[in-house]
């Protein structure tokens, strides 16, 4: 089996400065790295990295530069409640305001400039199945 030494999401864009206002403002992401066509975020503790690419590069192959669609992103945070109210603030489209799940969540769904769905969800404390 091989060992896995990194694993970084990359998100197609055609709004990379929005993209990485989004992700930035809402988690814990600083720009490691900016170009025209590139931005690389990663956590401030370096744990996790997500970048954000210009979707008609030539790095990306043609089949695969449409708009997401089949796929989510979701953020484990402490309290889904605090994102809930920055992405207000920063008028980001909010899908699903924040909801107790039967599965013992607390969840709210977001969509980013690119279109890509945004789970962000909190452990219920205490929750029993």
């Amino acid at each position: 089996m091989m060992q896995i030494n990194r694993l970084m999401t990359n998100i197609c864009s055609d709004k990379l400065p929005e993209s990485r206002d989004f992700y930035t403002k809402l988690f814990d992401f600083r720009v490691d790295f900016e170009s025209d066509w590139f931005i690389h975020l990663i956590s401030k503790d370096k744990q996790l990295e997500l970048g954000i690419i210009n979707r008609t590069h030539e790095i990306v192959p043609e089949d695969f530069q449409q708009h997401p669609q089949g796929l989510y992103i979701t953020f484990v945070v402490a309290n889904v409640d605090e994102v809930f109210t920055l992405a207000n603030t920063a008028a980001f489209q909010v899908v699903s305001e924040p909801k107790d799940t039967f599965y013992g969540q607390r969840r709210l769904l977001l969509q980013d400039p690119n279109g890509t769905l945004v789970d962000v969800s909190s452990p219920i404390p205490n929750f029993e199945f």
